[in-house]
């Protein structure tokens, strides 16, 4: 994911220091080549030893410091970094960058990077509300430094609001967008994704199998490579990816709504979500009793077809289909690309246990309008995301 990438990560003294040994953790096994610079403050919540473990590095700590300065040097160090990442950034280094001051390390290495500089403040909020510290970071903004907004809630020195680093995941997915090439920007990407609940009861449903993981990913990547996302979901455990526009919803009748609604929006559809083919005819009021019959008859009706009434009505969009299948993988997949008349339809065998439904992994066959086709390997589902949006992005700029 981050394989040949240099992250140079600041860390400055705040409380929150510790949460990036996790955010250092996450560059590492994501391939990453991480340097740590520590503030004198920061040394103060954390050990150097404890990121030199985990980076396999060494931790620059001091401006003037021969050995180190002989190895790299905060100008190698400032040349070499594809980006830098400060996680805490306390009001104290921002507004030190904000005046163009360097008397240590870290602040002479922002100063002399050339790379995309990502500041995750932490801090009081009062002091995050400050006009001064607002203005310093307007300040970086229009200079074209990155700010990641603090999270809300309890904050460590007994105040409440804004002003908590934001989770390590999110840093990371943040930083992951940064270093991503941006083949999407412009376009608005409308994905589904997870399974939809048909009703039976107030305690009962219809539904399948279908975690949301391969749609959220595309979600999440696509995002990541400048598009605008609109995410409309079914029930899921996941977590909503960051900066992703969120529509909830629960049956298929309420998924075709909110889809439908959006499409006008829309540059790229993705269906990827497994929506119920029926529901019942009538929703009981009360919960079913079981009763003294050996067998519950079930009336069921057929949901509408988002995706092929998305082929009817779709105008400029490029439309991208999934077909989960047991049997006859190719010819199934073929038919419904052809019959609802997608531009690329991605289909995956979800007999096998490595891949479909409920799994980190997925092994998919991609199928074209112009009858080509090729396959994929196992792959994360990650991984197919970030494959299938390459395609995505060759259809829509072809002279690209």
């Amino acid at each position: 994911m981050l394989k040949g990438k240099t992250i140079l990560l600041g860390v400055t003294g705040g409380i929150a220091a510790y949460k990036a040994v996790e955010l250092l953790r996450l560059y590492v096994k994501a391939g990453a080549e991480v340097f740590v610079v520590m503030t004198k403050s920061a040394r103060e919540f954390v050990t150097p030893l404890t990121f030199q473990t985990l980076s396999g590095n060494p931790v620059h700590t001091e401006l003037f410091n021969l050995y180190q300065e002989q190895e790299i040097g905060h100008i190698s160090l400032a040349d070499r970094a594809d980006l830098v990442v400060v996680a805490p950034a306390t009001a104290n280094i921002i507004g030190k960058v904000a005046g163009g001051l360097a008397d240590d390390l870290l602040s002479t290495t922002l100063l002399a990077t050339k790379s995309p500089v990502f500041f995750v403040p932490a801090m009081n909020v009062n002091m995050y509300e400050n006009p001064l510290y607002q203005a310093n970071q307007k300040k970086l903004e229009g200079f074209g430094y990155y700010f990641l907004e603090p999270a809300t809630g309890y904050l460590a020195c007994g105040w409440e609001g804004k002003g908590k680093l934001p989770e390590p995941q999110t840093i990371f997915e943040e930083s992951l967008r940064l270093l991503s090439p941006r083949d999407l920007n412009g376009e608005t990407v409308l994905v589904t994704a997870g399974p939809t609940r048909e009703e039976l009861d107030p305690v009962r449903y219809l539904s399948n199998y279908s975690s949301g993981k391969m749609g959220y990913a595309i979600a999440r990547i696509a995002r990541q490579r400048g598009a605008r996302v609109i995410l409309v979901s079914g029930p899921t455990a996941l977590a909503v990816p960051c900066g992703v526009e969120m529509v909830q919803v629960a049956s298929a009748r309420q998924m075709r709504d909110a889809v439908m609604a959006r499409l006008a929006e829309a540059t790229v559809v993705i269906k990827a979500a497994a929506v119920a083919d029926y529901r019942p005819t009538k929703r009981a009021e009360h919960k079913i009793k079981k009763g003294q019959e050996a067998e519950l008859e079930l009336i069921l009706e057929k949901n509408p077809d988002i995706l092929a009434e998305l082929g009817q009505c779709k105008t400029t969009q490029l439309l991208v289909g999934f077909a989960a299948e047991t049997t006859e993988l190719v010819e199934n997949a073929r038919k419904k690309l052809e019959t609802k008349n997608l531009d690329l339809i991605v289909a995956n065998d979800v007999s096998r246990s490595d891949a479909g439904f409920d799994v980190d992994t997925n092994a998919v066959r991609l199928l074209y309008r112009d009858g080509s086709s090729e396959e994929l390997p196992l792959l994360s589902k990650d991984e197919v995301a970030r494959q299938l949006l390459d395609r995505i992005a060759k259809l829509r700029h072809p002279s690209a």
